[in-house]
């Protein structure tokens, strides 16, 4: 059986170039926790290499060290921020981006639908918690009968 390359010896043939790996910004600034929009033009056009985005990481330009630090901040940061679910900010009337002292605000505001969604975030973690130890507890005792 012969190959179409087998008469060229093996540096002769054609060898794919390695590239490097790239990410599309918006994946990019959806891994550093910041709102697309409120970037530089030229981080938002430019797609990042996988170095290029450690770099980011590890020596943040001060534009991401701004941003960071007062926003706009996006969806999931300002549910972290508030302590309620994306679709409690949703529920709450909240679809743009916030900045810190927005936040901050709501937080010293405290709304009813705020409020209401912090305890129904609490419930519902309770409640996992509760089902996990029960669930441990059962695997335990079955361990323990030998099954």
């Amino acid at each position: 059986m012969t190959t179409e390359n087998s008469d060229q010896p093996d540096a002769q043939r054609a060898k794919p170039t390695k590239t490097s790996q790239t990410m599309k910004p918006f994946t990019a600034a959806k891994k550093l926790g910041i709102h697309l929009p409120a970037t530089p033009q030229e981080f938002q056009d430019t797609p990042l290499t996988r170095d290029a985005f450690n770099d980011l990481v590890a020596t943040p330009p001060e534009w991401l060290v701004e941003l960071r630090r007062t926003g706009p901040h996006p969806r999931p940061e300002v549910a972290r921020k508030l302590g309620v679910t994306i679709s409690g900010l949703a529920r709450g009337g909240v679809e743009e981006a916030l900045t810190t002292a927005e936040i901050q605000e709501l937080l010293e505001e405290m709304p009813t639908w705020l409020s209401q969604e912090r305890f129904n975030l609490a419930a519902v973690r309770d409640e996992e918690l509760r089902v996990k130890e029960r669930n441990a507890e059962r695997a335990a005792k079955r361990a323990a009968e030998g099954r």
